[in-house]
């Protein structure tokens, strides 16, 4: 069977406007359900979390200096170090791992 590359493109653009039409037509009220709106909130970091996450354990060799590398920067981060800080804590941490642990 041959495949139509349009017919592809038009199921794509029409799954791509019904995503982004259908709350704007079923949705014209303000949402007040605060579980909801809770959900909604989160949404973005949760999405960034996993698209993030998998990315940063398959980021180096080891699958371990990449997790004592987040745990490391996590820790940082939480304590108000700078992006600019956690991020070289991170590389330091996996650098230093790499070469002499593992």
């Amino acid at each position: 069977m041959p495949h139509n590359v349009y017919i592809y493109l038009f199921i794509m653009a029409a799954v791509t406007y019904l995503v982004r039409v259908l709350p704007l037509t079923l949705i014209r009220r303000e949402i007040t359900n605060k579980y909801l709106k809770a959900f909604l909130y989160y949404v973005p970091y949760v999405t960034l979390a996993v698209m993030t996450f998998p990315s940063i354990i398959e980021a180096t060799g080891e699958p371990l200096t990449a997790m004592a590398a987040l745990v490391a920067a996590s820790v940082l981060a939480w304590y108000g170090g700078s992006l600019f800080q956690v991020a070289a804590l991170s590389c330091a941490v996996v650098f230093m791992l790499e070469r002499f642990v593992i």
